[in-house]
Parts: C-alpha cells; sequence; structure tokens
C-alpha cells in the first residue's frame, strides 16, 4: 500500500510495474498515522512501498517531490505555475464566534490565538481573519469605522501582532477581510461627508438628489433594491440629497470614481501588509465600480417598488482597472487576493478577474453552488435542485479555470452560508458523520485553493427547527422578517414558506459559537454568549472528535494531508467529471503526471447501485483506496458498484517501477494499509 510522502522530504521516485523505492535526500521514515497515512521522522533507512499493479503505463516514469519538484497541470496557453496560496488550505475565523478568551460572551484575537495548535494539527497554511477592525457592528463588521484601529471587544493592535508572530511562527499565514465597497456610517469620512454638500469628502460617497413625482412626493434617485431588502438609498435630511447603501443604511457605498479613495484604500493596504499580513479576501469586491448615471434596473419582481440591480454593480466599467490598481499594492509583498464575487456567473468575466497574465485577482469566491437553491425572488424564496446540476456547476468551472490559466476557490460554508451538511444533504443527526465526511471529500479533492469555514470540519449543523426567531441575531434576517410580517400579513402559507428557507439559508446558522467542548456553552465563553450555542455541542464538539479517528475532524486531517502530499493530482491535476447525469452518484477523476485519483460520492441517505464506465471499474479492482469513509471502501459487484448511504472514496491509480541495487544499501520499512471510519461507530 503506498505511504504518501510528506511535502517537507523530496527525493526521487523511480518506477516499476511492481514496486515503489524512495530515495530520500533526507533519510526519513514515514511513521503510521490514522486512517493509514504517514508522518515523516528522522531514521537512518528508506522505504519500499508495495502498490497495485497497472495494466498499462499511462503517466510520466518518474517523480520529483519537494521543494525541486514542478507539478505541471497543462494549461490550454502553456505550464501552469505553482505558488504557494494555490497549493494551501485556508481555515476562515468569524472572530465574535470563535473562541472568547476573557468571558465576555463574544470572541476575539486572544481566543483565536489560543486556538492556533489546533489549527496547525488540523493541516491548513492561512488563516482568514474575518474583520476585526473599529465598527458599530451592524453588520458584524463588515461596517468599518476606522481601517487602523481593531474593535476593543476584539481586542487590541498588540493582539493583531501576536497572532501574525504566532501563525508565521508555525509556519502559517494570515489574510484579513478588506471591506472597502462600503464603510459603516459612523467612520470620520462618511460624517464629514454628510455634514455639507461643500465638505471636501462629499464626492467620496454617492451622493443623488431626490426624484419629485407629479404630486411633490420624493422617490429615491433610482429603484435599486438594497441586497437587504427595501430601497439601496437613504436619505439625509440635513442636505437633503440620497447616499447610496447597497447594503445596511448604515454602509453607504465609497465612490470608487474618486481617486482620493482609491488612493485612501491603497494607503490601508500598505498599513496592514506592512505588518506582516500576508493578503486580503476583498468583500463583494467586484461591486465597487457602477454604470455611470445610475439608471433604473429592470423590472424582474413586477410586485416589488424595488428591483434587483446587479446588472449595475455586479461588474461595471471600471472594474479591472481598479482591480490592478489592488494588485501593484499585493505584489509589493508577495501577497495573496481572494475576491468575493457574488452575481458574476458568466465564465468569461471571471476569467478577465483572475487569469494569470491579467494581474488582478489570484482567484474569486464564485456563487453558483452556494445560489444552487435560490429562487426566482431570490436568496429566500425555493427552488429544488439535483445533483446534475451540481455537478454542471463544478465541471464548469473546474475545467475552465484549468484550460485558461485561471484559480478556483473551493468552498461550500462561510460566514454568509448556512451549514453545509444541513443544506446539501438529507443526513439525519444518526448519519451526520457520514454526511459531512462525504461533502469533505467532494470539496476536498477538487482543483482549486480549498477554504474552510469554522466549525465545518466539526460537521457543524444549522440552528434547530425549533428555535424562535428571536434567536436569529443577523441583520439581514431581521430586516428580511420584519418587511415581510407587513408584506405577507395573513398568508400564512407563505409566511411558514419563509421561514422554512430562514431555517434552511439564514447566515446566522454559520455564526453561531464554535463547540469546543462539552461544558457549559460548549467552551466558547466562561460567560454568557452573545449568540446562543447550537443545543447539540455535547454531542458534536472539538474535544470530543479530536481524541476520536474516527471522527469528522479527523477525516478533515486526513483530506488536506492528501492535498498536501499528492499536489501533483490534488493540486495541479486535471479534472473530468464521470456520469454527468446520475441522480445520486457523483463520480470524477484528477489526473497528474504521476498518477490519477478517482473521486466517488453518493449524495444521498440511501443505498445506491451504480454501474460506472468500464475504466472506472478497471481503477476500483486495480486502484490503492486512499481515503474512505467508511471501515471498507464500496465493493463492486460484477461491473456495478454498491454505494452505502453517503459514502464516499478515493481510489488512486499510479506507476512504479523498482531500482534493486538500492535495496542493498539501505534498510527496508513496510507500510501498513488504510484504515478508514468504522462504519459501526457512526
Amino acid at each position: 500500500m503506498v505511504g504518501p510522502l510528506s511535502p517537507t522530504t523530496w527525493g526521487r521516485w523511480v518506477l516499476d510495474k511492481d514496486t515503489c523505492l524512495v530515495v530520500l535526500e533526507r533519510i526519513t521514515t514515514l511513521c503510521p498515522a490514522p486512517f493509514g497515512f504517514y508522518s515523516v521522522q528522522p531514521l537512518e533507512y528508506l522505504a519500499v512501498l508495495s502498490v497495485s499493479r497497472h495494466p498499462k503505463p499511462k503517466f510520466s516514469s518518474t517523480m520529483t517531490v519537494g521543494p525541486s519538484a514542478s507539478p505541471k497541470g497543462v494549461f490550454a496557453n502553456g505550464p501552469q505555475r505553482r505558488s504557494w496560496w494555490k497549493e494551501a488550505s485556508v481555515y476562515q475565523i468569524y472572530p465574535a464566534s470563535f473562541c472568547d478568551a476573557n468571558g465576555d460572551g463574544f470572541g476575539d484575537i486572544p481566543g483565536v490565538v489560543s486556538k492556533l495548535d489546533y489549527l496547525k494539527a488540523l493541516g491548513v497554511d492561512v488563516v482568514w481573519l474575518c474583520p476585526v477592525y473599529e465598527s458599530p457592528q451592524v453588520d458584524m463588521g463588515y461596517d468599518i469605522s476606522d481601517y487602523r484601529s481593531i474593535h476593543g471587544p476584539y481586542g487590541s493592535m498588540d493582539d493583531v501582532e501576536t497572532l501574525i508572530d504566532g501563525l508565521h511562527q508555525r509556519g502559517m499565514k494570515l489574510i484579513m477581510d478588506l471591506v472597502v465597497n462600503h464603510t459603516s456610517d459612523q467612520h470620520e469620512w462618511f460624517q464629514e461627508s454628510k455634514s455639507s454638500k461643500d465638505n471636501p469628502k462629499r464626492e467620496w460617497y454617492v451622493w443623488k438628489r431626490p426624484r419629485i413625482d407629479d404630486q411633490g412626493n420624493r422617490h429615491p434617485p433610482n429603484n435599486w433594491a438594497s441586497i437587504f431588502g427595501g430601497s439601496a438609498w437613504s436619505y439625509d435630511e440635513h442636505t437633503g440629497e440620497y447616499y447610496l447603501r447597497l447594503f445596511a443604511r448604515e454602509q453607504p457605498d465609497l465612490n470608487w470614481e474618486n481617486p482620493a479613495v482609491v488612493r485612501k484604500v491603497h494607503d490601508v493596504m500598505d498599513f496592514w501588509l506592512s505588518k506582516g499580513v500576508d493578503g486580503f479576501r476583498m468583500d463583494v469586491i467586484n461591486l465597487i465600480s457602477k454604470t455611470p448615471g445610475f439608471p433604473d434596473a429592470p423590472i424582474t419582481i413586477p410586485h416589488d417598488e424595488f428591483q434587483p440591480a446587479h446588472i449595475h454593480y455586479a461588474y461595471g466599467p471600471r472594474l479591472h482597472e481598479f482591480l490592478r490598481g489592488l494588485r501593484r499594492i499585493l505584489d509589493k509583498y508577495d501577497a495573496f487576493s481572494v475576491g468575493e464575487m457574488p452575481w458574476v456567473d458568466d465564465e468569461r468575466d471571471v476569467i478577465r478577474a483572475v487569469a494569470a497574465d491579467r494581474m488582478e485577482l489570484n482567484m474569486i469566491f464564485q456563487m453558483d453552488i452556494v445560489s444552487i437553491d435560490y429562487g426566482p425572488e431570490g436568496k429566500f424564496s425555493p427552488k429544488p435542485w439535483t445533483l446534475p446540476s451540481l455537478k454542471a456547476i463544478v465541471e464548469k468551472w473546474q475545467t475552465y479555470m484549468y484550460n485558461n490559466n485561471g484559480w478556483n476557490a473551493l468552498f461550500l460554508e462561510n460566514h454568509d452560508q448556512s451549514r453545509s451538511v444541513s443544506r446539501f444533504t438529507p443526513h439525519r443527526p444518526t448519519s451526520r458523520k457520514y454526511a459531512a465526511t462525504m461533502l469533505a471529500t467532494f470539496i476536498g479533492l477538487q482543483a482549486g485553493t480549498l477554504f474552510i469555514y469554522q466549525g465545518q470540519e466539526l460537521g457543524m449543523a444549522n440552528l434547530p427547527e425549533s428555535w424562535p426567531t428571536e434567536e436569529y441575531k443577523d441583520v439581514e434576517t431581521q430586516t428580511l422578517y420584519q418587511l415581510t410580517l407587513d408584506k405577507l400579513a395573513g398568508d400564512d402559507v407563505a409566511m411558514n414558506q419563509l421561514l422554512g428557507e430562514i431555517r434552511l439559508k439564514a447566515r446566522d446558522h454559520s455564526r453561531s459559537p464554535v463547540q469546543w467542548d462539552s461544558t457549559k456553552n460548549g467552551g466558547f465563553t466562561a460567560g454568557v454568549p452573545w449568540m446562543r450555542v447550537n443545543d447539540d455541542y455535547s454531542g458534536c464538539n472539538a474535544e470530543q472528535q479530536a481524541s476520536d479517528q474516527t471522527s469528522v475532524l479527523s477525516y478533515w486531517r486526513q483530506v488536506l494531508k492528501i492535498r498536501k502530499l499528492y499536489l501533483d493530482i490534488a493540486v495541479y491535476g486535471s479534472f473530468d467529471m464521470v456520469d454527468r447525469e446520475h441522480h445520486a452518484v457523483i463520480c470524477y477523476r484528477r489526473t497528474g503526471e504521476t498518477g490519477r485519483a478517482t473521486v466517488v460520492a453518493n449524495f444521498t441517505d440511501h443505498e445506491q447501485s451504480w454501474v460506472p464506465p468500464q475504466d472506472i471499474v478497471s481503477c476500483l479492482k486495480d486502484g490503492i483506496p486512499l481515503l474512505a469513509n467508511y471501515d471498507r471502501p464500496a465493493q463492486l459487484s460484477g461491473d456495478t458498484l454498491l454505494l452505502r448511504p453517503f459514502e464516499a472514496f478515493v481510489s488512486l491509480e499510479t506507476e512504479t517501477m523498482a531500482r534493486p541495487e538500492l535495496l542493498q544499501e539501505h534498510k527496508v520499512g513496510l507500510l501498513p494499509q488504510v484504515v478508514a471510519i468504522d462504519a459501526h461507530s457512526l
């Protein structure tokens, strides 16, 4: 059985049909670890690794591992460029809900510092810290009142510097949120801007005169709807004009047409990058350029006064110019960027922002998967989805990025999404481990930089359906609910449908505190938590899972390890979707110069019989079971694969060639079999 090499070792694989000898420049041995993977420890011998025979050579005959290696996913327009951020796995922290160190009920930066060893053991390389800047917290920190100060309940600038140092000492990096489409209305820039029409900062924001109808009534300048509901404009009585705010009224949009605003944003980036921050996640960065003149949006929801206006602000005419300006700042520090770009789903528009030769963003969060269940009236209207539609989304972005020298950001959860195990699987509590590990396999072996949201590695679920709406704290949820109470008064069917969508998709689900142990409040705080901890914390928590080799946490550790140990395949390999139309089973293949991995996942809570294509059958018969979420991989009955509920596994094919003359010079160690999750323990 092949034992994956550590990325910290390097040498040369010498290949034969029957055995693989690893010749290490640093003499090491591979020591057993959970799930049949191996850690590397110094020792004075080499190891012989047995592998399955492959009937016909399909891959290159040699492979170099480590710093001297250059895995090449061959793109349509040239070899792929290796970068640290492509090979990294990123862990997102929503600080208010991560860990409270001082007992005031809110998570804080010292709480993050206290969990750095946990994150290192998980196997992530980068921490993305959601906003910790000074803020009134109307939108949980995405309304910033001072970009160079830290919000008091989160800690101090010294705490941030301690966090940066702690991560760097562990070989990890920090990226922070850059929220520059809008500020807080409490920011000094906006306070000056609204003070008078003649203030020098008046044009730092978007101000427009009202429209007056034939009866003399005042109306907003256009019919744009706010993303949080109602009009996208708020009226200022003092100056008699409206200001644009695509989100909450307390989040006025900056005017990027003003060069002074652009320069100030660049200064903010320089400030944080010079402190050692390694890059930024750029919040709704595609919204910074709007259509000149601010024309009305087309009528797409006839019964609503205000209309979705994505067509006028989601991909404005100067977007690429602004992104290139941001990139010039980042490149001074070899820093990383990932952009959030909602409502941009045309692959040609995306590639213009992320193609390597464009020098704009490194990657974006593409929203097709997490909007797959959005109905005709938006996020909180229902829409059934099918597995073939999910496959089509995955194949579209995996192949398009690969063929056009772009790069994907892989995610199923973040602070704006509900919990994936509740949203994308029809699981029962007793099968949550299966469902969560299946999703980890599905997303974790795709091509791109992998993003994991806090608690996802534990299989944390949505809030209980029994909780009343008063337990939901998010401004989006509460604004929508209050608007809808009036709009749907007396329509119990429509109101219940809305509540069902809130219980499925609300942002609150991902914002409940992380469940660290089975003590009061899940170990999140010694005080009163700002948001109620999910009731299931005694049976789903990090302490319990850390020592359980069959847990969701242990499984995620192995997924991340595979990505590191098989860079050529899992990170840089090509992508092929198999059986696009099957309603329950997803299968894809990743191929590199040194081998190929086949990923199979049953997305249902029922047993499935699937007849794979013949080349997949051959792989399953001859390949190596690299990862599985049952105690043994699925079994073939003839040419039919029998899959248990939420079953997922990865099968590896690789070529080998021996150099027997080296066997006489070194001691030999053999590696044990793969160990996977014991189904009976779930």
